[in-house]
């Protein structure tokens, strides 16, 4: 992380890189071309807060009567989110709407969720899903990919096409240098199809710039919307941290559960070490202690033969290409100690870690199952 302090030179310089970036922000929004709805994709993180800064500040600068496209701050939350990464995404989130209100901005702040019966829970403790790994990442589409992209979806509906506005840089990994420059954008235009959202276009206005370069501006310039990003230094600082990513699609989906980003769900078994979480606690935030001897305990029982069933849910003995058997989901007697011990836990941390809703849903689930297999036995 860079220092806040700069010399005269290095504040001339930060200074026209920024002029730079507001200047293209507020010239790609007035583009004649289009007059489409922007999305902002806003995990809270440095990269995507950058982008928002970016994006209010272009706003601020342009007459009202030309403020004619509607800007869009949109947020994903997994219902498994860090609690500290939700609290800060709602402190910021809350402060933006206030400030785009009171400025008559034309933004709006928006959150998106998955449906109920795809959420963690209902998917890992009701229907048996094994926790994810990196072979198996089924957590991804359906907390975060379909979710965010249906958000988008309906706005292309609306409007017959939306403008997404990421923070992806090329510097991030090799992974997301190779995908950026493999895109092609349309002549004389900043903007690329997405690859898989018909209607929708992707925007990267801090594509080019490196990791010192965002927090340089970020320390250099207050938020718009009020304060400082001194929060923002805060929480990276004491979660040692990056952010996992707003992710639209397959492609993007080796961004989240990396060890590039240790900012998501607190129940994310893809990583081996959840070090966001224990930076905070090394950093004397003890009452997460319970979040992460329940993700490690979640981690340890995946492959316990004992908890897995023979058959996949659809039924079928499976055999990978080596002749080893693959099991099925958790049995039903493992999902009922999962969800015991995940409401000690809830107990313990003092939080709402699932919802009632779900647990309605998770014992529906399990009594249709049981009724099924019941039936089978039954029959035969």
């Amino acid at each position: 992380m860079s220092k806040l302090l700069h010399s005269e030179s290095d504040h001339l310089s930060i200074d026209t890189l920024w002029d730079s970036l507001v200047a293209d922000v507020r010239s790609e929004y007035l583009s004649p071309a289009q007059k489409y709805p922007w999305i902002i994709g806003f995990s809270g993180g440095k990269d995507s807060t950058l982008v928002a800064h970016l994006a209010f500040e272009a706003l601020l600068s342009i007459p009202p009567s030309q403020r004619t496209r509607k800007v869009h701050i949109v947020s994903n939350d997994t219902l498994v989110e860090s609690p500290f990464v939700m609290a800060h995404l709602n402190g910021v989130t809350a402060k933006i709407e206030a400030s785009a209100k009171e400025l008559d901005l034309p933004l709006f702040v928006a959150r998106t969720q998955p449906s109920l019966d795809k959420t963690f829970w209902t998917l890992l403790i009701g229907k048996g899903y094994p926790s994810p790994n990196q072979s198996m990442r089924w957590c991804t589409d359906r907390l975060k990919v379909m979710p965010t992209s249906k958000y988008i979806k309906d706005n292309v509906s609306e409007y017959g096409a939306a403008i997404v506005v990421l923070g992806v840089r090329r510097c991030e990994s090799i992974t997301r240098r190779r995908l950026i420059d493999g895109y092609k954008n349309h002549e004389n235009s900043r903007l690329h199809e997405h690859s898989e959202l018909r209607g929708a276009y992707i925007y990267r206005p801090i594509v080019d710039l490196s990791t010192d370069d965002v927090w340089e501006v970020l320390g250099s310039f207050d938020a718009p919307w009020g304060g400082s990003h001194a929060a923002l230094f805060a929480l990276y600082r004491e979660a040692e941290g990056g952010e996992c990513p707003v992710v639209l699609s397959s492609d993007e989906a080796p961004g989240c559960g990396t060890p590039n980003s240790r900012f998501g769900c607190w129940t994310c078994t893809v990583v081996e070490k959840d070090r966001s979480l224990q930076g905070f606690i090394d950093s004397g935030h003890h009452q997460y202690l319970p979040l992460i001897q329940f993700r490690d305990w979640l981690k340890s029982i995946r492959n316990d033969p004992a908890r897995r069933q023979v058959l996949r849910r659809n039924g079928q003995l499976t055999f990978g290409v080596d002749g080893k058997h693959i099991p099925g989901p958790f049995t039903v007697k493992a999902r009922m100690q999962i969800l015991e011990r995940l409401l000690e836990t809830q107990c313990a941390f003092g939080e709402t870690l699932i919802s009632k809703d779900e647990i309605d849903l998770i014992h529906q689930i399990w009594a249709n199952e049981l009724k099924q297999q019941r039936g089978i036995v039954d029959g035969n």
